[in-house]
């Protein structure tokens, strides 16, 4: 019979992992004076553990772990009797009533609410509260445009009443930063620290809720006393772990910000030698090095600290501030054990690159490369931000088109207006004509626009599909994969072609990538005097009385450059137009064709919309681009990785010579 083990839960863990000869077999029954065997040495870190079994192995040591549990259970029940009444089962919400209330679902009843009892402010307030979670709720958006139209509103200030006050900080860091407020931007950077590691502890408590399990897969678990706590505590930390995940994340969004909590000490390291802090300049320095200790840019920041210290200190003795010290060297220890745990117990654990720095320090406000203005001027290096693009920025166009076969037709001049292009020949016929085909398999009728049939008129059926759903589809053979697999491939191939003619001088991302197709519907198209899509521009709100274009929420302001690769001729109607800022003015008309692309900057300088299609069906592949790698598509991205998992597979049967069909 084995003997009942022991240890403090941190202990209790890695020693339930050990294999099962140092920990569930006997003790060596060889004779002590006996020479061992030779052979390899044992791992350290195995035979402390075993040692740290040894101890707690005697008879009733979990006792004491035991007791301090079922006093800590008691204790938590007793507060929650005190603070909530009654029995605490009456205070846990369903999952659907979570989701609701994650989702912003109340504020939606508020603002109705709030419009039957005339408080338009409040009603404000929660209809922009609802829409920073959900940015693709069109009719949320119509109607935060029609509060804002009315009498005594439009000069109202949008207020988010769930913002979460350190992204609001970390928001207010940055705009101080951009404007060269050092001293301000150091307020609140700092105050945004403060904040985030509140935020932190609040996040990790919500962890140590009841154990989650899919379905009805409770039903089936039989794990004993140590299983059933390992798979708890496991679920517990891997969520925990997650919270870095979940604070860098805006509402609304499913991506979090890249690298966000080492930027708060990239952004301070400069902001505090700005102001002559040369110590905490390193000491921020340093934190960042913490995480990125091969960024070479700040490395040299650091000489540069130091020798800026002269004998005032010794830079030996100034260390990575402490908060994040201590932040990453638990971070690191979780890492650790949770992968350690995940090869012991049995579940598939990958740990994700929470400090991702995409593209190599081209996000926006990143510090400038070195501090030594003197030789970034002979190098012919800016010290300025890398702020976002605006109109008034150095526009060019007419780079090349960087592929065969495509033809140049009209650009902004000849288009009558500005970043503007025509393009012929971006696509084949034949490549046109798969599509065309794929997009039968793929399309959902009203697919980002909450399921609705026609969410920009009652005349035409609406349908669309992600690059992600596509390859999803093409994987499980529902539609060919070498067709999903061109639907990335001329997306990509947008991209490049849009980057390549702008002549960007950084790298373009994508923010959306979407295949749509509008048909016209029969009996709905006499005297019709609607549009297929209302005049519109990308990243801003149009406000054609005012001949204005408001940059702010709930536009995505993020959006930069737009593209649309047209499939097909074979419609009537479904004109792309551009007009001036009236919303009236038709400046320029397209007629789509296969191959046909337009491309465009996204802002106010481009309204735009689309004539009715009065029969037939008009597809074409949507494409909006953004220059902050902030807003990257979260789809795009998990895409890339399906094509680098479908490219190391063909790798694989080359190299084998398999022949695919025998895989069947």
């Amino acid at each position: 019979m084995r003997e009942r083990i022991w240890a403090p839960l941190p202990l209790l863990l890695p020693w339930l992992l050990l294999p099962p000869p140092l920990w569930c077999g006997p003790p060596d029954s060889r004779h002590p004076e006996q020479e061992p065997e030779p052979g390899p040495l044992q791992p350290f870190d195995l035979l402390y553990a075993s040692g740290v079994a040894a101890y707690y192995a005697g008879p009733g040591a979990e006792l004491p772990f035991f007791r301090a549990l079922l006093e800590r259970a008691r204790c938590y029940r007793s507060c929650q009797s005190q603070r909530l009444g009654g029995p605490a089962s009456r205070h846990r919400a369903s999952e659907d009533v979570r989701s609701d209330f994650q989702r912003r679902v109340p504020y939606n009843y508020l603002q109705r609410a709030y419009i039957k009892l005339n408080q338009m402010e409040k009603a404000v307030a929660a209809a922009h509260t609802f829409f920073m979670a959900n940015p693709e709720h069109m009719e949320m958006q119509q109607n935060i445009e029609n509060y804002r139209t009315m009498a005594g509103v439009e000069d109202l200030q949008l207020v988010d009443r769930e913002a979460k006050p350190h992204l609001e900080s970390y928001s207010a860091g940055v705009k101080h930063y951009e404007a060269d407020d050092f001293e301000l931007a150091i307020k609140y950077f700092e105050q945004a620290l403060r904040e985030y590691f509140n935020e932190d502890m609040e996040c990790r408590a919500l962890c140590e809720g009841p154990q989650r399990f899919e379905e009805y897969e409770y039903l089936g678990y039989k794990a004993g006393l140590y299983e059933a706590i390992a798979d708890h505590y496991m679920q517990v930390l891997v969520c925990q772990h997650e919270c870095v995940r979940e604070l860098a994340t805006r509402p609304g969004r499913l991506s979090p910000i890249e690298n966000f909590l080492p930027l708060h000490y990239d952004y301070l390291q400069f902001a505090y030698y700005r102001v002559g802090e040369y110590i905490k300049a390193l000491e921020c320095a340093k934190a960042y090095l913490l995480l990125h200790p091969d960024d070479e840019d700040v490395l040299d920041n650091v000489d540069y600290y130091e020798s800026l210290l002269g004998d005032s200190a010794d830079p030996a003795s100034i260390e990575a501030r402490e908060d994040l010290a201590m932040f990453v060297k638990r971070h690191k220890l979780e890492s650790e054990l949770i992968k350690s745990a995940a090869e012991g117990l049995g579940f598939s654990y990958t740990e994700p690159n929470y400090w991702i720095r995409y593209g190599g320090r081209q996000d926006e406000n990143r510090v400038p490369s070195g501090v030594n203005v003197e030789v970034a001027e002979v190098h012919g290096l800016s010290m300025g931000k890398k702020s976002l693009p605006k109109i008034d920025r150095d526009l060019r166009e007419g780079g090349p088109l960087l592929y065969e076969n495509i033809t140049f037709v009209y650009n902004s001049e000849q288009l009558n207006g500005t970043q503007r292009v025509l393009l012929d020949n971006v696509l084949s016929e034949e490549q046109c004509r798969e599509l065309h085909s794929v997009a039968s398999g793929i399309m959902l009728v009203g697919d980002g626009y909450r399921g609705k049939t026609s969410p920009h008129t009652p005349n035409e059926k609406f349908e669309g599909a992600t690059v992600l759903k596509a390859l999803k589809f093409g994987y499980e053979g529902r539609v060919p994969l070498k067709s999903a697999r061109l639907f990335y491939d001329i997306s990509e191939k947008a991209r490049k072609i849009v980057e390549s003619y702008f002549m960007l001088n950084s790298t373009l991302y994508f923010s959306y990538t979407h295949m749509v197709c509008r048909t016209a519907l029969s009996g709905q198209q006499d005297r019709r005097n609607d549009l297929s899509h209302p005049i519109h521009a990308d990243n801003c709100l149009l406000d054609p009385e005012a001949n204005e274009c408001w940059k702010e929420p709930p536009a995505y302001t993020f959006r930069d450059y737009s593209a649309l690769l047209y499939m097909n001729d074979d419609f009537e109607g479904g004109e792309f137009i551009f007009t001036e800022m009236d919303a009236k003015t038709v400046t320029a008309s397209i007629k789509p064709k296969c191959g046909r692309m337009i491309s465009f900057s996204s802002g106010g300088e481009n309204p735009h919309g689309v004539k009715a299609v009065t029969k037939g069906q008009r597809c074409a592949v949507a494409l909006w681009f953004t220059l902050d790698p902030l807003y990257r598509e979260l789809e795009r991205i998990q895409a890339d990785e399906v094509i680098a998992i479908l490219d190391q597979e063909q790798q694989g049967k080359h190299e084998l010579n398999i022949n695919p069909k025998d895989e069947l």
